[in-house]
């Protein structure tokens, strides 16, 4: 516990703190998973929420509380590398869509005729 709480010991800053939780809140909101100080891998959590957002602000604070706690820049930069990038939509990772295959072979060969014909108030529409 002690080699944990020396670890910890830039978490007694005011400032630093404060940035911890703006990324906190900001993490509840998009992602809808509440982070606590206590947890073991709070800061690669962090790390983690902040590669997969679509928030500016989270980004930003995130890059401005690794500027100021330099250790935190070391276990992160690796492990953004070496993952790659997801799509994820509320949180959740999205299967990759089918549809997007079928539009590329559908441009190269000839154009195949919608299936259903769409009416629409008694007009065909597609």
């Amino acid at each position: 516990m002690t080699s944990l709480a020396s670890e910890r010991s830039w978490l007694l800053d005011p400032g630093l703190l404060k940035l911890v939780h703006q990324c906190r809140r900001l993490i509840r909101s998009e992602f809808g998973v509440k982070l606590h100080l206590t947890e073991e891998h709070l800061e690669q959590q962090l790390a983690e929420y902040a590669s997969k957002t679509r928030s500016s602000h989270l980004t930003r604070t995130w890059k401005t509380l690794q500027e100021q706690v330099p250790h935190l820049c070391v276990e992160t930069e690796n492990e953004e590398e070496s993952a790659t990038p997801k799509r994820l939509y509320r949180g959740q990772e999205i299967a990759e869509d089918r549809r997007q295959t079928a539009t590329v072979s559908d441009s190269e060969g000839e154009d195949l005729p919608r299936k259903k014909k769409v009416i629409y108030r008694g007009q065909v529409v597609g």
